[in-house]
């Protein structure tokens, strides 16, 4: 087992600098807004989160190695350009990861805790799931142990892949040039993907690389006519970390007891947030369809579908 370290660990006190440093930004400029409680809750829930994801390290680290060690179809070894393929790769198991945690109510539960923050700021990166363990998430990075690359590179390009995502969590920061716009996940894009407009949900799920979004037809650009808001559909109101962390978990087994039929069931955990059988709730692309419906007859023969990606 190759003996790496853990990029995160390692940056904690950029992450803290970097803050600091918005804070300061955002008072002198306004470009950057704070709210003590809810940066405070941030950090707490980044904190549990690390607590969270070291009391399971072993069984993931255990079992990635029990899969790359008996069924690996190659063994690349661990060349430079292998850890590129994997940080590459592990991009893309994270887009899907990622997309399914906003399509798949069971995955949502656990993600839903990064959305919760009314603000967008660097503090929100810190906002991490706690129970990220009891979702299939992890599954679909096995066809890269199976590949043949060892778990300890994909586990050391997963930490980059997050490092990278910190300063995207930022108004501070417009648009960056057209080039890295197109090929780089920015401020810019994720802003979109953390906004509760109609016009923007279940948009720009890349980790590093804008182009899966891209491939498959997941990228809305941001508008300047449509500033971004922040936040779930229905926020809770509340910054209690615990009440963050298993909000959604307890409303899934409280529609799972009261659904009559096994069917319901399995589909409280596999169908989108807001799936209900009788619809007296609104997944997000009823949202969104409502919403093109509204614009479509305040502005007939105009289409309400976002601009072609630049």
């Amino acid at each position: 087992m190759l003996d790496l370290p853990a990029p995160t660990q390692l940056a904690v006190p950029a992450f803290t600098i970097l803050i600091l440093a918005e804070m300061i930004i955002g008072w002198k400029t306004g470009r950057a807004r704070y709210e003590g409680k809810d940066a405070m809750t941030s950090m707490l829930m980044g904190l549990g989160s690390t607590v969270a994801g070291a009391l399971t390290a072993a069984f993931f680290i255990g079992f990635s190695y029990w899969i790359w060690e008996n069924f690996r179809i190659f063994d690349f070894g661990t060349a430079l350009w292998v850890f590129a393929l994997a940080f590459v790769l592990d991009d893309l198991a994270y887009y899907w990861i990622h997309r399914m945690g906003h399509r798949m109510r069971w995955m949502w539960a656990a993600h839903v805790i990064h959305h919760s923050s009314q603000h967008y700021n660097l503090s929100t990166a810190l906002r991490q799931t706690w129970t990220g363990a009891f979702t299939p998430g992890f599954l679909f990075k096995l066809p890269i142990f199976l590949l043949g690359i060892e778990p300890a590179i994909v586990f050391f390009v997963a930490g980059i892949n997050l490092i990278y995502q910190f300063w995207i969590h930022t108004e501070a920061i417009d648009k960056m040039p057209r080039w890295f716009e197109y090929i780089f996940n920015t401020p810019s894009h994720h802003r979109v993907h953390h906004a509760n407009n109609p016009r923007y949900l279940d948009a720009n799920y890349a980790g590093v690389f804008m182009v899966w979004d891209r491939m498959f037809s997941s990228f809305i650009p941001e508008q300047k006519e449509e500033a971004c808001r922040y936040g779930l559909v229905t926020d809770l109101g509340t910054f209690n970390p615990l009440r963050i962390a298993v909000h959604e978990w307890v409303g899934i087994f409280s529609d799972i007891w009261s659904a009559k039929r096994w069917k319901d069931r399995v589909m409280f955990l596999l169908a989108p947030p807001g799936w209900t059988p009788d619809n007296s709730r609104m997944t997000s692309d009823m949202i969104r369809n409502a919403w093109l419906e509204r614009e479509a007859a305040k502005n007939p023969g105009k289409s309400a579908e976002n601009t072609p990606a630049e």
